[in-house]
């Protein structure tokens, strides 16, 4: 008798084998996505059933404002003003680190700076609010005076600085940390995918490393970092815990970046819950969470937008 040798032994032919283990991570896989939109639907339901009754919300309800919208308006104006501050700081900064890893670095270099921005993805959000009331805030007490000394006829630096440095152009900073990790791992990704053909091409032709980049990685990514972006934006957008240690409730509009005082600084909706609902009953805990479904129509739509585009562009691609 002998041994079949499993060098030369004939493999079974394609099909044969059995199928109950596809089909049972094929149904884990499946309730697995179900249980996510069932969540994502749950949440929905719940924000509209709980907040749609605020809308005819005065007085009291509504925090003393006439009506609802009075009252979200100024926490809308908050919202975006501090993502839109943290995009301007985060974008640039994301995209040259990224590059930096991708294409400039060592490898060994850029291994251990890409995990170190990914650690920065870990850190809990209170942690970046202590250290943005305790140390960064204070750093930028003499930016913002000399910004108020030179530019106060520019709205946005009108002033007065708080001695505290806890203002809205705080908040955003702290926000672009926290949404550098998202947009550079995101960018890492794709400028590493960009076919190493088109830009030994672009190099062999006589372009410079930065005229290869611009002609044949950004064209390649520019969807991915579109994305990337939007992606950036829905974690800004969402922040709770950092910008509530950063900012004072208040609700007012107002461009002034580098003030406080007087109320005069916008806040967020996440952060206005996280300050207000502990003391909130009654129909006031229907208005929060009315604000709270505004935020999350704005946050699904942002990072809608950024998953569209991304597949857009793998497609086109």
């Amino acid at each position: 008798m002998s041994i079949a040798d499993p060098e030369t032994e004939i493999p079974p032919p394609l099909g044969t084998t059995s199928k109950a283990g596809d089909a049972v991570f094929r149904g884990l896989a499946t309730a697995s996505a179900s249980v996510i939109l069932l969540a994502l639907a749950g949440v929905a339901a719940f924000l509209l059933a709980q907040g749609l009754p605020a809308l005819d919300g005065t007085g009291a309800q509504a925090y003393g404002f006439d009506n609802i919208w009075v009252y979200v308006g100024p926490l809308l104006f908050g919202t975006l003003l501090a993502a839109t501050i943290a995009l301007v700081f985060a974008a640039p900064l994301s995209l040259g680190v990224a590059l930096v890893i991708s294409h400039y670095a060592p490898r060994r270099v850029a291994k251990g700076l890409g995990w170190a921005i990914d650690l920065l993805a870990a850190i809990p959000s209170v942690i970046y609010g202590l250290w943005g009331i305790e140390f960064l805030a204070k750093q930028l007490v003499p930016v913002y005076m000399w910004l108020e000394a030179h530019l106060s006829f520019i709205p946005l630096f009108a002033g007065p600085v708080p001695t505290s440095g806890r203002t809205m152009m705080t908040a955003g900073l702290v926000l672009a940390v926290m949404a550098l990790p998202i947009i550079t791992a995101i960018c890492r990704e794709i400028f590493a995918q960009t076919p190493v053909m088109h830009q030994e091409a672009a190099l062999a032709l006589g372009a410079t490393r930065w005229e290869m980049i611009r002609l044949a990685v950004f064209p390649y990514g520019r969807s991915g970092i579109v994305s990337a972006v939007l992606l950036g934006l829905g974690r800004a957008l969402g922040e709770t815990m950092a910008v509530a240690l950063v900012l004072s409730p208040s609700i007012v509009v107002s461009f002034n970046l580098i003030s406080a005082e007087g109320g005069d600084s916008s806040s967020t909706i996440a952060a206005n819950i996280a300050l207000n609902f502990g003391n909130a009953s009654g129909s006031k805990i229907d208005t929060l969470i009315f604000t709270g479904l505004v935020l999350f129509v704005i946050t699904f739509a942002v990072n809608f937008l950024g998953r569209w585009i991304a597949a857009r562009g793998v497609k086109k691609g």
